[in-house]
């Protein structure tokens, strides 16, 4: 039995790292999937053995003993007779009984370096393996999403298409920037008929808005004219539930700050909860005042001093 080169199943350096591994197998997953090619016995096969280098190499323990193990392989595997059972009942395959005791359709060196049963010190043999206990999942797949502020608001839905297979993931509203959505099952196939991987959507939210968020709340600053933040009356303002009119209290203060209960964003998760919306106020003088008006605020002037 040939010792299995995993780095070069994966046409990778010993020195790549996690990120360049699943690079490189998403790319050879894709090549050789099964869906793609169908009735392809030799892709099917190539397919299993990059599955396999994956599952080892992408997995920091695994990946660790393999590599110390490969080193002792390349001295025991001409030992004769024992070769690489001898190297296993001198101790070496103790340390890994607990981390892999099942495997899935892997090939003989996969099994007998992770995936047989014990036997004294050392290794089995195939007559003596344990039945599988796990199949091998498949492979995780990511995926980022932008969105509007508005589009976050009210949530939406997209159309992912993965290895040829479209499918659409609705986006619920209240979702934030940054947050990581899965969907379940819909990721790479398993090679050994396991459980299929999962998509992972990062989400990414602009604010395209005249909004201010933060946390669940929105924050607006709202121009009002000074005879309706005098007198009060009815504005009507925009909001991302939509236009609706609001009172401004009678002497409403530059700077004010009105709070609108439940007019924030959406919850995430709880349909029925909502952040609130935080108004505040910019009074505005009026300009170009005829000589009339001039005269009418001079005359309240006056009044107000001598009412002091």
């Amino acid at each position: 039995m040939d010792y299995k080169d995993y780095y070069k199943v994966l046409g990778v350096d010993k020195k790549a790292t996690k990120e360049d591994i699943k690079k490189k197998y998403r790319k050879l997953a894709q090549k050789y999937h099964p869906d793609r090619n169908p009735d392809n016995k030799a892709a099917e096969e190539k397919f299993k053995e990059i599955s396999e280098a994956n599952q080892v190499l992408s997995n920091d323990e695994k990946r660790s003993k393999y590599d110390q193990m490969g080193s002792n392989w390349n001295q025991y595997q001409h030992g004769g007779g024992g070769g690489f059972s001898q190297w296993a009942q001198q101790g070496g395959g103790k340390q890994y009984r607990s981390s892999f005791d099942g495997g899935g359709d892997f090939s003989d060196f996969f099994e007998s370096f992770f995936g047989g049963s014990f036997s004294g010190a050392g290794f089995g043999g195939r007559q003596g393996r344990r039945p599988a206990q796990r199949q091998m999942k498949g492979q995780d797949y990511e995926a980022q999403i932008h969105l509007g502020l508005n589009d976050a608001y009210h949530g939406t839905s997209t159309v992912l298409n993965i290895e040829g297979e479209k499918i659409k993931v609705n986006i619920a509203a209240g979702v934030k920037n940054g947050q990581k959505l899965r969907v379940k099952g819909k990721g790479g196939k398993s090679p050994t008929g396991g459980e299929s991987g999962n998509i992972i959507l990062k989400i990414g939210v602009t604010n395209n808005t005249a909004f201010t968020l933060k946390g669940d709340d929105l924050h607006l600053s709202q121009s009002v004219d000074l005879y309706t933040a005098m007198l009060g009356g009815k504005l009507t303002i925009n909001t991302l539930k939509g236009s609706m009119t609001i009172n401004i209290p009678k002497e409403t203060q530059n700077g004010k700050v009105l709070r609108l209960k439940k007019l924030g964003m959406p919850v995430y998760g709880n349909k029925d909860a909502f952040g609130d919306l935080y108004l505040k106020i910019n009074v505005e003088l009026p300009i170009k005042l005829s000589a009339e008006e001039t005269a009418l605020v001079e005359q309240l002037a006056e009044m107000r001093k001598q009412g002091n």
